[in-house]
C-alpha cells in the first residue's frame, strides 16, 4: 500500500493507494495551514480506507516547486513515516505530477504556477513514443520569456491565474491549450501513480539526501544592525 502526499501549494492532497485501485483520496484547501492539518487528515484518511499507517510499504511525496512552508512540512512529514515505517521514499516534482493527467493528448504539456514578483514557475513534459520526457527542467521565468519557447502547439495547464492565461493566449493564440483550473486541481492519485512505476523501475530516493524543490530561496528577513551607544563622557 502506497502512501502519497503533497503539500506544495495552498490546495493539499492526500491518497492511499494499493497497486492501481485507489482506496481512498482527500485534498482540500489549507492555505498555509499545513503544519496543523496534515496529520489529522492522514489520519482521517486511514480511517476511510480502513487501514493502518503499518500497512503503508512506500511513501510519495511531492518535492516541488512550491509553498516554501507547505515543502518543508510535507518532506518532513514524508521522511519521519519513511523512517519509522523503513519504507522507500519517491520524491516527484509538482510541475510534472500536474503535467502528468495530460500525457495521453501526446502534445508538449507545460505546468505554470505562480512564483510572485511577476514570474512563473514552469517546465515542459512530453510523451514520446510511450516514454514520459522532460523537455525543459523546472526553472522559473517570465510569461514573455516561456512564450518565446513555445513553437507548436502546447497544453498549459496548473494554478494558472486568469491574468497569466490572458497573457499566454495574447502572445500564442491558437498554440496555446489552456486547461480550466478546476480540472488541474492538486490530486495526489497522479502522484501515486507516478510513484507505482518509478517503484517498480526500482528508483527510489535516500532518504538523507532528498530535499525540496524550491527553485528560489526562501524570504530571510535580515535582522536589524544595533545601534551602537557612545556615551558623553562625564564633566564635573
Amino acid at each position: 500500500m502506497q502512501l502519497a502526499l503533497d503539500t506544495s501549494t495552498d490546495t493539499a492532497s492526500i491518497a492511499i493507494v494499493q497497486d492501481t485501485q485507489v482506496l481512498a483520496e482527500l485534498s482540500w484547501h489549507c492555505q498555509q495551514s499545513h503544519t496543523t492539518e496534515l496529520l489529522p487528515r492522514l489520519f482521517q484518511l486511514l480511517g476511510q480506507a480502513k487501514a493502518r499507517l503499518e500497512m503503508v510499504s512506500a511513501i510519495i511525496v511531492a518535492r516541488g516547486p512550491g509553498s516554501f512552508n507547505g515543502l518543508r512540512v510535507g518532506i518532513s512529514t514524508a521522511k519521519g513515516l519513511a523512517l519509522s515505517l523503513g519504507c522507500p521514499i519517491i520524491g516527484i516534482s509538482t510541475l510534472e505530477t500536474a503535467a502528468y493527467p495530460h500525457a495521453e493528448t501526446g502534445l508538449p504539456i507545460c505546468p505554470v504556477f505562480s512564483a510572485g514578483r511577476g514570474e512563473i514557475a514552469t517546465a515542459l513534459y512530453q510523451l514520446k513514443r510511450q516514454k514520459w520526457c522532460r523537455l525543459l527542467a523546472e526553472h522559473i521565468t517570465t510569461v514573455e520569456a516561456l512564450c518565446a519557447l513555445i513553437k507548436s502547439k502546447t497544453i498549459f495547464c496548473g494554478e494558472i491565474t486568469p491574468e497569466i492565461a490572458h497573457q499566454i493566449k495574447s502572445r500564442l493564440k491558437s498554440r496555446a491549450i489552456i486547461i480550466s483550473p478546476t480540472a488541474t486541481l492538486c490530486r495526489a492519485v497522479f502522484l501515486a501513480e507516478m510513484g507505482r512505476k518509478r517503484l517498480e523501475a526500482g528508483q527510489y530516493d535516500d532518504l538523507t539526501t532528498l530535499q525540496p524543490l524550491y527553485l528560489r530561496r526562501p524570504p530571510i528577513t535580515q535582522p536589524k544592525k544595533r545601534q551602537r551607544i557612545i556615551s558623553e563622557p562625564e564633566t564635573n
